[in-house]
């Protein structure tokens, strides 16, 4: 039935037969360019990224097919007189998703149409529903929704938009998108009101399916970023290496040992580093950092950052030019990142350690039992401040010294100051120790095993000659 008018609303004019046919042919035309869209996105199913693409095409398809049916219900209304009255649509068709309903407050009729009866799946025959009897065949949880938007329709004249679900005879469950004013008599007052109600079930399923299919893309996503972190990370840094061995050609000056633990969440992949590395005038570089970030591409960004530092100690930069070199080779990149760092120098024949750092904690030094933080000089994060020169400072170790260099989050819970000062009171235990393994698994036993928020390391290195 054509819908009725407020008696204050004057009647749109209606579109020109032309034009409408113009838009059908618009509309059929892409349809069909979606519909090879589709066909070229066929597969086994088995790729998350072309079972999204489907099921794209597939909504959009259902929406241009209800925009073609539409538009041809528009043009033929504007024939003036038409040849014949056109047949029933069949069921399931798209012109029987399309019912409207006018419900007379008077005399509380009710007047549907045959698609309104087909849509709920009433038998014809029988008297259309009152608008109290309408909750009847909504599910439960939605009668709530019906009921506030008629009221509103019928006290508030606001039109009616919204959805449902109703229960059919059969038990199969229908989603109703219906739209509705109230129809004004002379002097203002609600006379009745009418609605269009359009069956939108395959539309919402085709929606559901998108929406399915894009989580499964994103879930699918996230577990390959995560994989491709997690190789980049352990192909870097092995989550344990027990004694580090470097390529001495004379005795061996340090014992060396270290640990990478892994965040307790596997979706915190993050950019902690440490590494050892015998340079070309016979020092050793010793250095652990932290690029900020998770994921895959905070893994490479700090594989590429320990492939500088290792590029530049080999050229025999010292270590406050090196964290100066740094900071501008953060401060550049497309995307700017902050890190922080400690890099030492240990110089065998006079046991002296050189070292810089740039916003990350002291190396801790153990003499005969006993802990103390080296004092640190100043450095601020790496790419934090343009130009920014950092100092360096030297200590003189002596045999049986042991050094720990770490990152921050090694002791969970505790901030940074807290977390030295835990890991100075182990001092008379790592004094008992035998190698540096020994002191790494005694850090670990005593601060691993805890749920970590983020990854963290520790590079331990004993004096022995």
């Amino acid at each position: 039935m054509p819908p009725h008018l407020s008696a204050d609303r004057p009647a749109a004019q209606p579109p020109g037969r032309g034009s409408v046919d113009a838009l059908i042919s618009q509309a059929r035309r892409l349809k069909g360019d979606v519909d090879a869209v589709r066909r070229d996105t066929q597969s086994d199913g088995s790729d998350p990224q072309e079972r999204w693409q489907r099921a794209l095409c597939d909504l959009a398809l259902h929406q241009l097919d209800d925009l073609d049916e539409h538009l041809g219900q528009l043009r033929d209304g504007l024939s003036p007189s038409p040849a014949a009255t056109p047949p029933p649509p069949e069921r399931d068709s798209l012109l029987s998703r399309v019912g409207s309903a006018e419900w007379n407050l008077l005399t509380d009729e009710a007047s549907w149409s045959g698609e309104l009866f087909q849509i709920l799946g009433r038998d014809p025959a029988a008297a259309p529903l009152t608008l109290d009897e309408l909750p009847s065949v909504v599910l439960d949880e939605d009668r709530r929704r019906l009921t506030a938007m008629v009221t509103d329709c019928l006290v508030d004249a606001k039109p009616i938009d919204g959805e449902f679900r109703i229960v059919r005879p059969d038990g199969e469950a229908r989603t109703v998108h219906m739209m509705g004013e109230p129809v004004l008599d002379s002097d203002g007052s609600t006379s009745s009101m009418w609605a269009v109600l359009r069956d939108v079930s395959e539309l919402r399923r085709s929606q559901r399916a998108v929406s399915e299919t894009r989580d499964s893309l994103q879930r699918h996503r996230a577990h390959t970023e995560h994989r491709l972190a997690v190789e980049l990370q352990e192909a870097v840094l092995p989550p344990w290496r027990g004694s580090l061995r470097l390529p001495h050609q004379g005795p061996q000056t340090l014992d060396l040992a270290a640990r990478c633990l892994r965040s307790s969440t596997s979706a915190m992949i993050g950019g902690d580093w440490y590494d050892a590395l015998e340079l070309a005038d016979g020092e050793t570089l010793l250095s652990v950092g932290d690029l900020t970030g998770h994921g895959v591409a905070v893994a490479s960004g700090m594989a590429a950052l320990l492939g500088a530092v290792r590029g530049m100690a080999m050229a025999g930069t010292q270590p406050g030019q090196l964290m100066s070199w740094l900071n501008q080779l953060l401060d550049a990149t497309v995307q700017p990142a902050l890190g922080s760092a400690v890099c030492c120098r240990y110089r065998p024949d006079t046991r002296t350690l050189t070292w810089a750092q740039a916003g990350h904690p002291a190396p801790l030094l153990f003499r005969d039992g006993t802990g103390r933080r080296l004092n640190a000089p100043d450095g601020v994060l790496l790419g934090a401040t343009p130009g920014a020169v950092y100092a360096q400072a030297e200590e003189t170790l002596e045999v049986g010294d042991l050094l720990v260099l770490h990152t921050d989050g090694l002791v969970p819970g505790h901030n940074t100051a807290d977390s030295v000062n835990l890991l100075l009171d182990l001092g008379p235990r790592l004094g008992e120790t035998d190698t540096a393994q020994d002191c790494v698994r005694l850090v670990v036993d005593e601060f691993g095993e805890s749920e970590r928020e983020g990854d963290s390391c520790v590079l331990v290195a004993r004096v022995t000659y």
